[in-house]
């Protein structure tokens, strides 16, 4: 995986009213840690932390975080936090890495092609894991993961053990745990007609309430 630069400010105020009041000019507080060092607080561009979390690393993206008047420090992000709404970025950390070191990161899986028993039998795919916890070192975490699905039948499940391997990649969870399933699709029932209520238009149907029965014809006696 390249490394991305991404420059820092320094931070001198904490607390919420300097906090939005970064954000309102475009920058975004941080904290800067790992491997030792003492915790640095910084601010980044909002523009440029969104360019690089959207580079070809994603949320892994090694990042050469040139922090403004120091030396740089090669970091992954982590921690994100974000905005209820609007899901902006409002606060991450930074761990500085070391490319000798494995380290644990979460990838999603790219499910590939559609399953034969949802093009053929009409299942329903029901995705259970979107991402897997992998350990790696830094250059080695990949994009995503990509699996092909399109093999599955109604009733298969794909597991954590199915998953390709990938050199240097460690998955870290339970190999059985599953991810997707393939499922029969659900058929909607025609309700039934509670106890005592009878369909309209049926014999036996029950006059409602100020309706009067019509009498029967009777045939006049002659005179």
């Amino acid at each position: 995986m390249d490394q991305v630069t991404l420059r820092a400010a320094k931070r001198d105020g904490k607390g919420t009213r300097p906090a939005r009041r970064l954000r309102r000019e475009g920058r975004i507080p941080a904290i800067v840690y790992g491997h030792g060092m003492e915790a640095l607080a910084v601010t980044v561009g909002s523009r440029d932390l969104f360019a690089v979390l959207h580079s070809e690393g994603g949320l892994n993206a090694l990042i050469d975080l040139d922090v403004e008047g120091g030396k740089n420090v090669l970091t992954v992000a982590r921690e994100i936090q974000r905005h209820p709404v609007r899901g902006e970025i409002t606060h991450l950390d930074f761990i500085q890495v070391s490319l000798d070191e494995e380290i644990s990161a979460d990838v999603s899986v790219d499910y590939a092609g559609i399953p034969a028993g949802v093009s053929e039998d009409g299942g329903v795919v029901e995705t259970i894991e979107a991402t897997v916890t992998i350990t790696a070192l830094p250059t080695a975490i990949p994009s995503s993961i990509e699996v092909d699905i399109s093999h599955m039948e109604i009733g298969d499940t794909l597991r954590l053990s199915d998953l390709p391997a990938i050199e240097g990649v460690t998955y870290t969870a339970d190999p059985e745990r599953p991810l997707l399933t393939v499922l029969v699709p659900r058929v909607e029932e025609e309700p039934e007609p509670a106890e005592g209520e009878e369909l309209e238009g049926e014999p036996g149907a029950e006059l409602e309430a100020g309706d009067e029965a019509e009498p029967a014809d009777e045939e006049s006696e002659a005179d």
